[in-house]
């Protein structure tokens, strides 16, 4: 086994034990699809979950990618990949399978898109969705070998083009939109960060249930703002409602109005 092989190794047990992952399929994609493939030509500058700053690697060797950390995509905004163990754990706890149809809203340069385009497999579909034109070119780019994924340039929160049976958004808002959850197929989960504007907050997930919506706590979460995601005080305020209801207990609901739950 070369060096580089068994970092990949590693980098999955890592993750696996790290975050109880029950899905063979997850780790099989985190085994197969090459991170160094999704980014720019090292060396990269990495930091770990508790560090307060990137350092950059010594050279471009992607051995340095296979390990928990991130990798910045734009180091003066405090852009990143996102921590590998971190979504590893949401997209298990979505429950991502084999010809799912999922949505991914907020795609960056398209690594998970690539994992959970091995998941769901050829018979899925994957629609990455990322505002960023720049960002959206160059993982359309870097997904050329996947043909199941549809790279969106566009905005998350308007052009979901058909039923999801997972929705995955990967930034800040203050609430769930509403077009998020009516994309929604039967039975369907959408996960997404709920933040303040100084970035912190909790990821909820949303299951359709019925007529209705159930709304649960998953972790607290440090992350990058959503397009659209408002700057006002009441825009606090309502995540803060959002945060607080769902970690007493699951919210039940049917709808969504001025950004709060509704049974209208």
């Amino acid at each position: 086994m070369s060096d580089l092989s068994a970092a990949r190794a590693r980098y999955v047990a890592l993750i696996a034990k790290r975050e109880r992952i029950t899905s063979p399929r997850l780790l099989d994609a985190l085994a197969t699809v090459p991170r160094e493939k999704f980014l720019a030509k090292g060396p990269w500058r990495i930091k770990t979950e508790a560090a307060r700053g990137y350092r950059r690697t010594p050279d471009a060797d992607p051995i340095h990618l296979y390990d928990n950390v991130l990798v910045a995509i734009d180091a003066r905004r405090k852009l990143d990949t996102g921590l590998p163990s971190l979504w590893a754990h949401f997209i298990d706890v979505l429950g991502v399978g084999e010809e799912h149809r999922v949505v991914q809203i907020g795609c960056g340069l398209g690594y998970f898109s690539a994992i959970l385009s091995e998941i769901v497999g050829p018979q899925g579909r994957v629609q990455a969705i990322e505002c960023d034109a720049r960002l959206a070119s160059r993982a359309a780019a870097y997904l050329r070998a996947y043909p199941n994924v549809d790279v969106v340039s566009g905005d998350g929160c308007r052009d979901i083009s058909e039923p999801a049976d997972v929705i995955i958004v990967h930034a800040g808002f203050s609430h769930p939109h509403p077009l998020w959850l009516t994309s929604l197929r039967p039975r369907g989960r959408l996960l997404v960060p709920l933040t303040q504007r100084d970035r912190e907050g909790a990821v909820i997930k949303i299951a359709r249930k019925g007529k209705g919506f159930e709304a649960e706590a998953v972790q607290q979460i440090r992350i990058f703002p959503g397009q659209g995601r408002g700057v006002a005080a009441l825009d606090d305020r309502v995540a803060d409602w959002w945060l607080r209801a769902s970690s007493l207990a699951p919210l039940r609901f049917r709808g969504i109005a001025q950004g709060l739950p509704s049974d209208g």
